[in-house]
């Protein structure tokens, strides 16, 4: 089964985006499973992964209810408040659902980049390894020391990259070599997945394959289909492309890998890794 192991939906109206822009033509609209079914159906997509858009427990209640009446949606990556020992019982219940695989802190958008680091939510990451879930690490190239560091700390804990760390392809091309040294060391020193995903969002508006190469080349060398998983980024990628237009890109810039590669990235890792039972 071909799986799509990032997409999103969203209700602006919830009032819980705080990163939405309020008029963006794009973003700032309701996504649900109606919107992506038609697309999932034409590219061949059997299952999804629903992640987290809103700083919310409430959020990922809604989540969880949208995957219970949709059956392509196969796991649900929420959030809980690392800032708050007490939500570990979100945790303990929110893993009672049969779709729920883990959380993932927005890190990107926390002016500390120290913050994952701090004393008071080191519980989180514990909790995580404890109940088993999974943890989708979420920032920039300037994230990676710090990444590095936690990883490291918590071995036993399942993690996956988020959108190749969001390489700046358009703002900063020339911190591919710190980004690429950063990736590297995460894919050699822990045990941690990467989702080839959000690259053209990074890119320019008229970025090409060729543009991309380089870092999904870097992806794959580094981490080893076994450990890479597409995703759309959906709606998000919107911004830059349809769906089927970057999953077009992702099968180009796949082509170098064997069949069983292939059905790795567009499939087999998200499988493992998030436990899908798709």
């Amino acid at each position: 089964m071909r799986i799509d192991a990032h997409q999103h939906f969203w209700q602006p109206a919830r009032g819980d985006y705080d990163w939405m822009p309020k008029d963006d033509p794009t973003l700032s609209r309701v996504y649900g499973p109606g919107d992506l079914a038609p697309q999932l159906a034409a590219a061949g997509i059997g299952a999804t992964v629903l992640v987290q858009a809103a700083a919310t427990v409430a959020e990922t209640e809604y989540m969880l209810g949208l995957a219970d009446a949709t059956p392509f949606v196969a796991g649900v990556v929420g959030w809980v408040d690392f800032e708050a020992p007490a939500d570990r019982a979100h945790l303990e219940r929110l893993a009672a659902h049969p779709r729920f695989c883990g959380v993932r802190p927005m890190i990107q958008d926390i002016p500390d980049d120290d913050w994952m680091l701090r004393a008071d939510v080191q519980w989180a990451y514990r909790a995580l390894v404890d109940l088993d879930l999974s943890f989708d690490a979420l920032g920039f190239s300037r994230h990676l020391e710090n990444f590095h560091t936690i990883l490291t700390r918590h071995p036993d804990m399942r993690v996956v990259i988020d959108h190749c760390m969001k390489p700046q392809i358009r703002d900063h091309p020339d911190d591919f070599r710190r980004w690429a040294d950063g990736m590297t060391r995460l894919a050699r020193d822990t045990a941690a997945c990467c989702k080839l995903s959000g690259l053209i969002t990074e890119a320019g508006e008229s970025w090409t394959v060729d543009v991309l190469r380089p870092y999904a080349e870097h992806v794959l060398d580094a981490f080893g289909p076994d450990r890479v998983m597409w995703g759309s980024d959906w709606p998000v990628c919107r911004l830059r492309g349809e769906y089927d237009r970057w999953l077009a890109a992702a099968e180009t810039l796949t082509e170098g890998l064997d069949d069983a590669g292939r059905a790795q990235v567009f499939g087999g890792t998200a499988a493992g890794f998030y436990r899908l039972d798709a």
